[in-house]
């Protein structure tokens, strides 16, 4: 298995690839209110993972909602 398709499976959870919902990254910066430009910065730094097709990227739904879930900042109260 090629290890860029290894990554996507992991970051989607284990999931077959067959069942994987991909994204573009217009509907990923719709889904994040971004534009489009930081949602290339985040593919490209490595912290939204992602698949090449030919010269655009497609990023797993999945990896969409656990990057915003992970950066989600809390208010605490002291």
């Amino acid at each position: 298995m090629c290890g860029r398709y290894r990554w996507v499976m992991v970051a989607a959870g284990e999931t077959p690839l067959n069942e994987v919902k991909f994204l573009t990254v217009a509907e990923v910066a719709s889904v994040m209110r971004v534009s489009k430009m930081t949602v290339y910065r985040l593919v490209h730094s490595g912290h939204l993972p992602a698949i090449r097709v030919g010269r655009s990227f497609r990023v797993p739904e999945q990896a969409v909602h656990e990057y915003l879930r992970e950066s989600f900042v809390g208010v605490e109260t002291a």
